[in-house]
């Protein structure tokens, strides 16, 4: 873990951080604020693995449910 004036960063959030800036460079990319209006929307590997990212990060990959 990493702490930076008192916020721990922990690797599931240094993992969505990365595919975020991913997920950023390939909207720019492409002239899009969004991935909503890809022609790739559903079959594309790099938003499945920020999804996946985002998941991860929430049950800090424990896996299972999500208890909101």
């Amino acid at each position: 873990m990493d702490k930076t004036n008192d916020i721990v960063i922990d690797e599931w959030e240094i993992k969505l951080d990365q595919k975020l800036v991913e997920i950023k460079e390939c909207q720019t990319s492409n002239s899009l604020e969004s991935c909503t209006p890809c022609d790739k929307f559903f079959d594309c590997d790099l938003r499945k693995k920020y999804v996946l990212a985002v998941y991860s990060s929430m049950n800090k990959g424990a896996g299972g449910g999500f208890e909101f």
